[in-house]
């Protein structure tokens, strides 16, 4: 096995090791929160995510992606970058603090003053650990990432839960929020070995940047249109209306997103130092492709079939209005890290300007979408989002046909065999939810084992790639490990 596809197979195994662990650890302290407060108090804080959201895409400013996809960033780049990210981290917690009033006046929620104030610190506290964490992610070493984000999601888990549990209510989850970001950073210095310089390069900063800021705006536009539909629910809506689409939009990302984060930033540093080979770029996204919609299928699809004893018998019957919310948002989540994976051949080659013209595009699909679905309703609004993933995934596509010759027709017929074995597995679970009315956890149980034995014997039987080259990229670093 070649030395870059070990190490990308290495790779992606300790991420998906890092990200499975970490969000079985963020499901229970999510459920247990869950349990605690009220949907109300969820709807509240998820009222500030588009303004904490693009505040910390701002205080990146795409110079993440800039210095993984330089092949010879120095120190003086780094250096540049940090003292840059913390820089624009205190403005930007600067302006929070002092337009707090007003985001509170927008949703006429007094108790969002403080909120966003205390919750603005994230920012700044991010902003010191964004370098390390690109070392990091350019070495493809998510060992080290995997201990760090263990270890500070249990503490912020912890004391959120202590402080629920307590009465402090909403501020639970703001408290969680910032003291994850606190020990994160703490954690990322202790473990990297790599310290800023007393040097900032205009020249540095500008080449980063021209490659850097049209992924910004790209993400600015991607980071506005994902959080706002939660604008749009919580001011035409009800706060408690608001609480349900988050928990539902929270328990669909949690595999759609970190499925295709596992993905994208193993192949992106891989890919990137093989930018000029297009033949070893396609070979590499067909796998990576497969690989996404081999585990996110059966996840998303699986996630529609159990999504009313999920919902009932973990977060209680508190929770069921939001069952429909996530079936159909499980549906956004199957197609999201596909689109994604086809916009990651624009970084890799550097056209962060094709990135930012695609990412304009979808952003008005987006917006024609909310205007036209609002006055139906939630429900209305969520079908709309469905609608514009698909639509999202044919222009995403178009580039990855120009570039390395992987089309939206050759995709599809790879993807396939993979949607079928997913939906045969989905109809299976669902039916046995079917004929075994009572909504507990045996039930619930039973249905996630035979939808794991169902999916692993169709794969098995219908030789799925991915399947296969897992199973023997698993095998030779084990059998590497052992030797060394």
């Amino acid at each position: 096995m070649d030395n870059l596809k070990y190490r990308t197979i290495n790779g992606v195994l300790w991420s998906a090791a890092e990200r499975a662990s970490n969000e079985v650890l963020r499901f229970v302290i999510v459920v247990m929160l869950a349990r605690l407060l009220s949907p109300e108090q969820f709807g509240l804080v998820a009222m500030l995510a588009i303004f904490i959201g693009i505040s910390q895409t701002f205080v990146n400013s795409g110079f993440g992606a800039a210095l993984i996809q330089k092949k010879n960033a120095s120190q003086t780049d780094y250096s540049t970058v940090f003292y840059f990210n913390i820089i624009v981290g205190l403005f930007l917690f600067g302006i929070l603090f002092c337009f707090a009033p007003f985001i509170a006046a927008f949703y006429q929620e007094p108790q969002l003053v403080a909120l966003t104030r205390f919750m603005g610190l994230t920012i700044v506290i991010s902003s010191f650990g964004l370098i390390q964490n690109t070392l990091l992610t350019k070495k493809i070493d998510f060992k080290t990432q995997t201990t760090v984000n263990m270890i500070a999601l249990s503490c912020s888990g912890i004391i959120a839960i202590i402080m629920a549990w307590k009465g402090f209510g909403v501020w639970s989850l703001a408290v969680q929020a910032v003291s994850l970001d606190f020990f994160r950073t703490l954690l990322l210095w202790f473990f990297n070995s790599w310290r800023p310089t007393a040097e900032f390069s205009e020249k540095a900063f500008r080449s980063l940047f021209s490659y850097g800021s049209k992924l910004l705006a790209a993400s600015l536009l991607n980071t506005i249109f994902t959080n706002i539909y939660a604008v749009v629910i919580g001011k035409a809506f009800t706060t408690t209306d608001l609480g349900f689409y988050t928990q539902a939009n929270r328990l669909q990302r949690l595999p759609a997103q970190n499925v295709n984060s596992i993905v994208q930033r193993v192949t992106f540093p891989a890919f990137s130092s093989i930018q000029d080979e297009n033949a070893r770029l396609k070979r590499g996204y067909k796998k990576a492709l497969k690989l996404l919609v081999f585990v996110n299928f059966p996840i998303m699809l699986g996630l529609i079939a159990v999504a009313k004893p999920l919902i009932g018998i973990v977060l209680t019957e508190k929770w069921m209005p939001a069952v429909p919310y996530l079936q159909l948002l499980c549906v956004v989540g199957s197609t999201y890290p596909i689109h994604s994976l086809n916009l990651n051949i624009l970084q890799v080659k550097g056209r962060s300007d094709l990135f930012l013209k695609i990412q304009i595009i979808d952003t008005a699909v987006i917006a024609l979408a909310i205007v036209l679905t609002l006055p139906f309703g939630i429900l209305a609004l969520i079908i709309g989002q469905v609608m514009t993933s698909f639509v999202a995934y044919f222009i995403n596509s178009y580039y990855s046909s120009r570039f390395i010759g992987y089309g939206l027709g050759e995709q599809v017929t790879d993807i396939l065999p993979y949607l079928s074995a997913a939906i045969i597995m989905a109809v299976s679970t669902a039916l046995i939810g079917f004929f075994w009315e009572d909504q507990n956890m045996a039930r619930l149980l039973f249905q996630i084992m035979s939808a794991i034995v169902v999916y692993s014997a169709l794969s098995k039987i219908a030789r799925l790639e991915a399947f296969e080259e897992m199973s023997i990229g698993f095998k030779a670093i084990l059998l590497k490990t052992r030797l060394e």
